[in-house]
């Protein structure tokens, strides 16, 4: 009887929902979006698919699959496309930027946390164990991304290349994306087969009732492309990326570290392909190597609280932010934490605009087809270059983590155990990132209070 009774409820679309009611429900993701792309999207599709039924499975994964081939955090690019598709522009702006807003505050008070108590015997010994996990977890990354993309000897040797190219030649990050979709548009032209995309994230075939958003509903007439509202988009969302520059210019100059970090964050939304973990090897050249807003350390530390805390892991950049206009007291030194939190504020904006303008400006174009999405071949070999980049990422926090003075410095032995026991806790038990980082973190505590007595 009660089968019977949901078969056909399930038949019926469920009841209209209001921008309200969609608010609260982007709030509660804000605060529960843990597990990087993956559980984000997992917990999405559980939600809104399958529960409570506001866009169907096919629909859902032609939003994701443009999402995809997009630079920047796919999941909060779902949430804004499905935002915008149900409650038109503010219904965009409102997902997306509740799936930000409660990381970017949690991430600026464990900043300030750890940068005002870091050097506390019980801080320090949490972040000592946490740091090998993070090696781990970012080698894991690599080794995940790459069983996914790369499927033959072609694209295992444009990974092999990205490499070498930014391991022993130092070749910037960009650099080595235009490279690769060079290569990919070339190839996928010669040899279209080698740049074929396979895979997905479901069946678009499958079904969990009548929805909100069906297979056969029609676009709604605010998703319909049109060029004025490309343009009108296009404009809006020059003018507030200009207007904040223009301003930090004209106030502070061109060098300054506030106008430095708008310019240099804007250029990293633009070369996310592949996740967070991508582009964070940018993100150490730029603020690591050449503006020395953060130290090595401190970049695996932030990569540590980004992967605790809920929203998307680029939001890495906020701590980023945050470390650096806290220590080189921006606002003088009575206004420390003032400094960090505009500056954290700051690089989110800078960071994730482009995002918005990309599904906000292009999504009226994919609406006007539901057929299968295609990955290009340039983006192809972009993601299998990625693989490359991400390796030597691993490496380079593997470095600083066993031997934290350099190679002429001592070997850290209980670094190297724990990062073993981390790599066979992911690799071999599947387990979690936030059981690996939490058992690591009480391993390094343990270890420290034991080494003081």
């Amino acid at each position: 009887m009660d089968t019977q009774q949901h078969s056909a409820e399930s038949t019926q679309p469920p009841a209209q929902v209001t921008l309200m009611q969609a608010f609260w429900y982007w709030l509660r993701l804000g605060f529960i979006s843990f597990g990087g792309p993956a559980g984000q999207i997992a917990i999405m599709h559980h939600d809104l698919v399958e529960k409570k039924r506001w866009i169907s499975e096919k629909r859902f994964l032609h939003a994701l699959n443009y999402c995809m081939v997009l630079p920047g955090p796919e999941a909060q690019q779902l949430a804004t496309y499905i935002g915008w598709l149900m409650h038109r522009t503010w219904g965009g702006i409102i997902a997306g930027v509740l799936f930000v807003l409660p990381s970017l505050f949690i991430l600026i008070a464990l900043s300030w946390l750890y940068i005002a108590f870091g050097e506390v015997p019980l801080v320090a010994g949490l972040f000592y164990g946490i740091k090998p996990a993070v090696t781990a977890i970012v080698a894991h990354a690599a080794h995940r991304i790459g069983s996914r993309a790369l499927r033959n000897n072609v694209l295992w040797a444009i990974a092999a290349a990205s490499f070498v190219a930014i391991f022993a030649m130092n070749v910037p990050f960009p650099a080595i994306v235009l490279g690769a979709a060079l290569i990919g548009y070339i190839g996928g032209r010669l040899s279209p087969e080698h740049f074929k995309t396979g895979g997905g994230h479901g069946k678009a075939n499958e079904s969990f009732g009548a929805a909100l958003i069906d297979d056969d509903t029609p676009t709604p007439e605010h998703a319909r492309f049109c060029w004025g509202g490309l343009i009108k988009v296009a404009v809006i969302g020059g003018l507030l990326w200009l207007l904040p520059m223009a301003l930090l210019t004209v106030n502070y100059g061109w060098d300054h570290t506030l106008t430095q970090m708008g310019w240099f964050f804007t250029k990293a939304a633009l070369l996310t392909f592949g996740g967070a973990y991508a582009v964070l090897p940018y993100v150490y050249q730029g603020a690591v190597g050449y503006y020395g807003w953060l130290t090595p350390m401190q970049m695996i530390d932030g990569l540590a609280l980004g992967e605790t805390t809920p929203g998307p892991l680029i939001m890495v950049v906020a701590f980023v932010g945050f470390i650096g206009g806290y220590t080189q007291a921006l606002f003088g030194a009575e206004n420390l934490f003032l400094a960090g939190a505009v500056a954290a504020a700051l690089v989110t904006w800078f960071t994730f605009l482009p995002s918005f303008m990309f599904i906000l400006a292009g999504g009226p174009l994919v609406e006007s087809t539901h057929g299968d999405m295609k990955f290009t071949a340039p983006l192809t070999a972009i993601t299998a270059a990625v693989v490359g980049v991400i390796l030597n990422l691993a490496l380079f926090f593997g470095y600083h983590v066993l031997w934290p003075q350099g190679f002429d410095g001592t070997f850290d032995i209980a670094s190297a155990v724990i990062t073993l026991a981390a790599v066979i806790a992911l690799f071999r038990y599947k387990r979690g990132v936030m059981e690996v980082i939490a058992a690591c973190a009480v391993a390094g505590l343990i270890f420290k209070m034991v080494a003081s007595l």
